[in-house]
């Protein structure tokens, strides 16, 4: 059982919080924590088992007052429960009596932002991190880049992690496809893991007039992935309008399957473009989508691109949530098409940019979206790196350095 850096935020929770609450997608290892918190009088249950489930539906309030304390899996699937966790903690502030997971953002369900604000605490897990799969301590990298420094050596990271950047990239981080073989086998799963979302999770937080076209509005969405959003243009190929196509994009976010990375700006910037990005939370699935294979790729790189920039979102908001700094990720991109592709920025409004590239080289070009962030961020700008598949870190410049991807989880 892979150890989750998770483990940790759910315990100081449990001990302040009446209320905790795991979500994330479906399939990232959230019951399997939970569990571990099962001893202390917290009986398991979950909504997945048909009759409790019609049991919570029928009563909520009563299903609840008959416990004292629980980990209640699978929330999203009973939303009145919502209101009956509040009414009981009202009456009984004790913390840590509810642990609670969801497969869609637990504030997301109707009224259930209204009833649990305030006493719920949302602990986000996401798929594994390269270093939780490698048993491996959290890493500082987030944190080190804030400093304005890398403690790394080159001599740490050289003979770390040997094999290529590319079987981690198409396997993604999902516990179940980890233990498949075979890159076919793994697609298989992926392709079953969407029908289940479309299928049920969809569903049962939404009301959707037309359900039908969501398998194709995932596809063509995984084609935009890393690219600037234009809903009319992704709706037009499926007749969506492009308020539908947002809200259903909103409901894919809900359910953890991507996220919008807003554009970074400050108000005295009036050139920056404001139109957000989508990225998708995991590059194996992405992989599934796009039908992306290691063979394919060894003859074209051209579709690793937008795959390995997920790889490398996933990574660093995995990482964010365990950090010191707890940053932000934005998106850079000016008037002038100079880019960036992620900005991390803290609440002290200091800033970090990653660019990320496919190639093994890097030349003093690559540098030119980070510079210019330098420029318009001043004393702010605390880093900037250039993740490329090489396998030194070499300095270009003032804060400005070129990283091979393993730092992302080196320890």
């Amino acid at each position: 059982m892979y150890q989750r850096f998770a483990a940790a935020q759910v315990r100081r929770a449990l001990a302040d919080t009446p209320i905790v609450a795991i979500t994330g997608p479906r399939q990232s290892g959230k019951t399997t924590l939970a569990k571990t918190f099962g001893a202390h009088g917290r009986p398991y249950i979950t909504f997945d088992d048909a009759t409790q489930r019609a049991a919570a539906q029928n009563d909520p309030t009563g299903f609840v007052r008959g416990l004292d304390r629980a980990i209640i899996d699978e929330v999203q699937r009973v939303p009145p429960i919502a209101l009956a966790l509040k009414q009981s903690v009202d009456e009984d502030r004790r913390n840590g009596r509810f642990l609670v997971t969801g497969s869609a953002d637990i504030l997301a369900i109707p009224k259930a932002q209204e009833s649990l604000a305030g006493r719920v605490e949302v602990i986000r897990l996401l798929p594994l991190a390269q270093s939780e799969i490698l048993g491996r301590k959290p890493p500082h990298f987030i944190d080190a880049c804030f400093a304005g420094m890398f403690s790394h050596s080159n001599a740490a990271l050289a003979g770390r992690d040997v094999a290529e950047i590319l079987p981690r990239v198409l396997a993604g981080a999902y516990p179940e496809v980890l233990t498949r073989k075979s890159q076919q086998r793994k697609h298989a799963w992926y392709a079953s893991y969407v029908q289940a979302i479309e299928q049920r999770d969809i569903r049962e937080i939404a009301t959707l007039h037309k359900a039908r076209q969501v398998p194709r509005l995932v596809e063509i969405l995984a084609r935009h992935a890393g690219q600037l959003t234009n809903f009319s243009r992704i709706g037009r190929d499926i007749a969506l309008d492009s308020e539908t196509v947002d809200h259903y994009v909103q409901l894919l976010e809900d359910l953890f399957i991507l996220r919008r990375v807003r554009p970074w700006q400050r108000n005295e910037l009036s050139r920056l473009v404001k139109t957000p990005k989508i990225q998708f939370l995991d590059s194996g699935l992405l992989s599934a989508l796009l039908r992306l294979s290691a063979d394919r790729v060894k003859h074209d790189r051209t579709p690793l691109g937008p795959v390995l920039e997920t790889f490398v979102f996933s990574e660093i908001a995995k990482a964010a949530a365990w950090s010191r700094s707890r940053p932000e990720i934005f998106h850079y991109r000016d008037k002038d098409q100079i880019e960036i592709d992620f900005v991390m920025e803290n609440d002290r409004r200091d800033v970090v940019g990653i660019e990320v590239k496919a190639g093994a080289s890097v030349s003093a070009d690559d540098f030119k979206g980070l510079k210019r962030l330098a420029e318009h961020t001043g004393k702010y700008f605390r880093f900037g790196v250039v993740l490329y598949d090489g396998a030194q870190i070499v300095p270009f410049g003032a804060k400005l350095v070129a990283m091979p991807y393993r730092v992302l989880w080196a320890g």
